[in-house]
């Protein structure tokens, strides 16, 4: 298993650019009352550069690695859906929902089926029936089935990045770990967005939207490219027993 230094290393001089967009976010924090392409730029721009990230390591690598592929792939529509948001009170937010619909199954392709792993399937089940019934009195309209399968997807991209974690046994890698706590993070980010938009307003609800939303993006590219890494290793190792 590739140890977390080892990515840090590797991998945490291509992450700056996303770091200091993140940071140009958080400090211009421009107004949601007054909806701009230069406020859908600002708020698309670490998600640009995660794009970045990934190209970074080459096209042979993608080309070679179906799930970084659909990663990059579910970066590319969470910037449409990020920028259909801006312009939510002007009823774009259905549209939004459906770019990140979208994201999610890439996202879930991504991890796979393997292991199954039923038992977190069952509680991240329950978590999303929970969440839908304590949502289902606000909604109205298209949202009552709209926010139904939207959390049906989320929940199933969450089962998905969980599923790879088994503590308990050496299959799990870091590649793994990350993309379970970028679905988690995601997940959060966007009961947050349902319960400010339809229940009642959400304290500091923007800041832990977006928060949680930047760092699950990151983790989720970060879970995409780590095995480029655990192939060098794996490689070291394996000449290391030729000699």
């Amino acid at each position: 298993m590739v140890s977390p230094v080892t990515v840090v290393k590797s991998e945490g001089p291509k992450l700056v650019p996303f770091f200091k967009a993140t940071c140009v976010y958080f400090v211009l924090w421009l107004p949601t009352s007054s909806p701009s392409w230069f406020s859908a730029l600002i708020k698309c721009l670490p998600i640009f550069c995660l794009w970045v990230f990934l190209l970074a390591h080459g096209f042979s690598f993608l080309g070679a690695h179906a799930n970084a592929r659909k990663i990059l792939a579910g970066l590319i529509f969470s910037s449409l859906g990020d920028a259909f948001l801006i312009w939510q009170e002007q009823g774009y937010f259905s549209h939004g929902l459906l770019m990140f619909a979208i994201t999610h199954i890439l996202y879930s392709s991504a991890f796979g089926m393997r292991p199954l792993n039923p038992g977190a399937g069952l509680v991240i089940g329950g978590v999303s029936a929970v969440s839908y019934a304590l949502l289902y009195p606000y909604l109205a309209g298209p949202f009552t089935y709209l926010v139904a399968v939207y959390i049906a997807l989320i929940g199933f991209m969450g089962w998905r990045a969980i599923a790879g974690v088994q503590l308990t046994s050496d299959l799990w890698t870091w590649t793994k770990l990350s993309a379970c706590l970028g679905s988690v993070l995601f997940m959060v980010s966007d009961l947050t967005i349902a319960v400010n938009k339809f229940c009642f307003p959400v304290p500091h609800s923007r800041a832990i939207i977006m928060a949680t939303y930047y760092a699950a993006q990151m983790l989720i590219a970060l879970s995409a490219v780590e095995c480029q890494d655990a192939a060098a290793a794996a490689e070291v190792a394996r000449k290391k027993k030729k000699m």
